[in-house]
């Protein structure tokens, strides 16, 4: 029985001009880029170096107010009493009254619109009792989260000597919370973060989020700034069912956080892509059957075979199949017939290619003939599959 390795035809096939891969450089001094589905790095500087999260530990915030609403021991018409603490915290404020109770759709309004560190108490009390049983709650998630390097002081990411996290872990909790709450289900959370301005106590603020003004798909997230951690950004968005999650944190001025922030993203979408080979039980191959009732069994993957990459990863890939031809019968569906094979530059994956069907053997008198008519002729080609 040889083995069979035939590559795949057309848009699988390793293409002989390849392209270099973009060089990616960036002033930040620490960046994660990841895609959101699939996981995959598409670029990291320093990404578990510990940094000052400033604002950005908002997201952690707002990731817990939006687990209570989705658990249902908070609604976003509930009102939160407004202490002299929160009222008299400084840096940026959605200018809450004192002693007064807001709703907690306003909240976190002030919170993901305007970065209200008032706001961001109030919640924090609101639901805790004191900021600091608050942060205690925040690193109860990160943990949970898998965010080993943070840890969190209190709910505005006010500068604290034992306040720390990395760009990985940022990245982490915001793809958590990308994937916790999507907009279909919850309607009214996530899409507050796209929002340009928000108007509370007659006065109108607008997002500090540069990508919501102009760069396709963006919808998030959150900025953050200190003097000590520098212009910091986590920002997502989505391009033709691809979403990129980005954290950047370190640089200079708030210009640069603007242009870096818009150009990473639009390369990030130029570089990468996501392609999608093969559904789940789609025939990949035929294999020929030996003494069976049928006389060929089609080859399916166990999931859906999509791959995330770059432009040169692409040009270099190469598809193959691999099984021993013919397979004897008697064929149950599911087992492992063969494999498939993707070569990539700097790495080779294998997926088992599986029995679509059963195919029983073929009475005694039956495989003689069979037998016979192979011996004479050999097995029928296999086919292959039109991309």
């Amino acid at each position: 029985m040889p083995l069979k390795t035939p590559l795949i035809a057309l848009l699988l096939m390793s293409i002989a001009n390849t392209v270099s891969a973009a060089e990616i450089l960036t002033p930040a001094k620490q960046a994660y880029i990841t895609d959101f589905e699939s996981g995959k790095v598409l670029f990291s500087k320093n990404a578990e170096a510990q940094m000052k999260p400033a604002s950005m530990a908002k997201i952690m915030t707002v990731f817990i107010v939006f687990q209570r609403i989705a658990e249902g021991s908070l609604r976003l018409d509930d009102k939160f009493f407004v202490s002299e603490k929160a009222w008299r915290k400084g840096g940026s404020r959605s200018f809450v009254e004192v002693e007064s109770k807001v709703s907690v759709s306003d909240l976190l309004h002030g919170v993901i619109v305007q970065s209200g560190n008032d706001a961001a108490i109030v919640l924090a009390e609101g639901i805790a009792g004191t900021e600091d049983a608050f942060a205690e709650e925040m690193n109860f998630w990160a943990k949970k989260l898998g965010m080993t390097n943070t840890n969190f002081r209190n709910a505005t990411g006010w500068p604290d000597p034992e306040l720390t996290t990395t760009a990985k872990d940022l990245n982490i909790l915001t793809t958590e919370l990308l994937g916790r709450f999507p907009v279909d289900t919850y309607p009214d959370l996530y899409p507050i973060f796209a929002k340009k301005e928000f108007t509370y106590n007659q006065i109108k603020q607008p997002n500090r989020n540069p990508l919501v003004y102009g760069t396709e798909g963006a919808d998030g997230l959150k900025t953050g700034h200190t003097d000590e951690s520098g212009y910091g950004l986590v920002g997502s968005a989505q391009r033709d069912g691809q979403r990129v999650v980005m954290v950047l944190n370190g640089m200079d001025s708030m210009k640069q956080r603007s242009s870096e922030s818009r150009r990473l993203i639009d390369l990030m979408f130029r570089e990468f892509k996501s392609y999608k080979f093969f559904d789940k039980d789609q025939p990949v191959d035929r294999a020929n059957v030996w003494l069976g009732k049928a006389p060929t069994v089609d080859l399916v993957l166990d999931a859906p075979l999509k791959m995330v990459l770059s432009r040169k990863d692409r040009q270099a890939m190469e598809i193959s199949l691999q099984w021993l031809d013919p397979v004897p019968a008697p064929i149950m569906k599911g087992d492992q017939i063969g494999t498939l094979v993707v070569s990539l530059p700097d790495t080779v994956i294998k997926y088992p290619l599986r029995a679509a069907q059963n195919v029983e053997e073929l009475g005694v008198f039956n495989r003689i003939g069979a037998a016979v008519k192979y011996l004479v002729f050999g097995a029928a080609e296999s086919s292959k599959v039109a991309q």
